[in-house]
């Protein structure tokens, strides 16, 4: 994501529906540079596939053609621009170069799971910086239903 930020770079998401089906590749598979993205002498330089499904997010026109390579080779659906990954959100404003993640959605969901989304939000009682460690935790029963 830092790279994504940093370089402006686009970020979008397809779902493999048969993910589980495309594992490690036990064949020595080269490929030269993408057009447009060589780096140094390019007859000299290739890569090492050890994955059989890679991302590549460069141009706008590299991104649609591996995007309908992706889609002929595999069960594939186009989420397009990037907007939730593992449950956390994406945000993104280009004009600000801001590219942001929160886990807000997250949250209210284990809010609601407990019975504490309409519980009001209130200041916690820990400084930044402060250390925690094993030591601190509780010794015996009575002093976890203390706790």
């Amino acid at each position: 994501m830092a790279l994504v930020a940093h370089f402006d770079l686009e970020l979008h998401q397809m779902d493999v529906k048969t993910a589980f089906l495309n594992g490690d590749i036990d064949e020595t598979i080269c490929m030269v540079q993408p057009e447009n993205f060589e780096s140094g002498d390019p007859k000299n330089m290739v890569c090492k596939l050890t994955k059989s499904i890679y991302g590549l997010k460069q141009a706008s026109r590299m991104l649609h053609e591996t995007k309908r390579f992706l889609s002929k080779n595999f069960e594939m659906k186009d989420l397009g621009d990037a907007s939730f990954v593992l449950g956390i959100q994406i945000q993104r404003d280009r004009s600000r170069d801001i590219l942001g993640l929160s886990q807000r959605s997250y949250i209210d969901k284990v809010l609601k799971r407990f019975g504490m989304q309409d519980n009001k939000p209130g200041d916690t009682p820990v400084a930044k910086g402060d250390k925690f460690s094993l030591n601190q935790c509780p010794k015996n029963n009575l002093k976890v239903k203390e706790m």
